[in-house]
């Protein structure tokens, strides 16, 4: 099997500090995979590169094959590589089902400004950019929310409006940057069983995330980094029985960092 996603000594410094050194990382179609490490390990980095916000210094990122050197974010996210951020930031002013029809409209043909237009030959696609999003919506359980402002929803809805606005653009891998990060257990073990359910549409994630009960629940595969290097990476038995990984993250047992 081609992994979708083949990282090859991927290095970045700034200066003379080195963030990433060398990595190496695989993520196979249809997977849950788990980046740990304590605050500082390069995991936010290594998205950054990943997703092309900033270029490495060595190394190659291959998607399903292809060589992403000089591929824009833009055109990754056409390409089905999306991504959702630890922090949140609505569109202020607008409805939830507008947001993730914005996230929709990034694979449309029409395109934003014929839209907001409202040129005749684009209200077919409009409508069936609407029921995609409604759609979406449905899937993470913010039907009910579609005509409210995305800015008043509380933090744990916004976490899943991220996720619509991510889902609508029909991807094939899913970058999620700490999705847990302020929720509660409730709020986690509901986000626990969607991420689920997504893997089962047959999509692939990828996901920074410090809950450890959360990453040891839900991936397939996790990959440990510490101070800019690989540290470890395996299923998430072998993960929590490395010593090495013991000694530098988890401690004495599972717990958030």
């Amino acid at each position: 099997m081609t992994s979708l996603i083949e990282v090859q000594g991927l290095t970045k410094k700034f200066g003379g500090v080195t963030a990433l050194d060398k990595i190496d990382l695989s993520v196979e179609p249809g997977q849950i995979s788990g980046l740990i490490g304590p605050n500082g390990a390069g995991k936010s980095t290594f998205f950054n590169v990943l997703t092309g916000v900033m270029p490495g210094n060595g190394g190659r990122i291959f998607y399903d094959g292809r060589p992403m050197e000089g591929i824009a974010p833009h055109a990754r996210v056409h390409l089905g590589m999306v991504r959702t951020f630890q922090k949140i930031h609505p569109f202020y002013g607008m409805t939830v089902l507008a947001s993730v029809m914005v996230g929709r409209h990034a694979r449309s043909s029409a395109g934003l400004v014929a839209a907001m237009l409202r040129l005749s030959r684009v209200r077919e696609e409009e409508r069936r950019i609407e029921e995609a999003a409604r759609t979406a919506l449905a899937f993470v359980g913010l039907e009910a929310q579609a005509e409210t402002p995305a800015d008043a929803l509380p933090l744990g809805h916004q976490r899943l409006l991220q996720l619509a606005c991510g889902l609508v653009t029909e991807p094939r891998v899913m970058l999620l940057d700490e999705p847990a990060s302020g929720l509660d257990a409730s709020e986690t073990s509901r986000l626990a069983d969607l991420l689920l359910a997504i893997r089962e549409q047959g999509k692939t994630l990828v996901l920074v995330e410090h809950d450890m009960s959360l990453v040891m629940k839900i991936c397939d595969r996790i990959t440990v980094l510490s101070f800019g290097r690989k540290l470890a990476g395996g299923t998430p038995d072998e993960v929590r029985r490395n010593p090495k990984v013991i000694e530098a993250y988890l401690g004495s047992g599972e717990r958030s960092a």
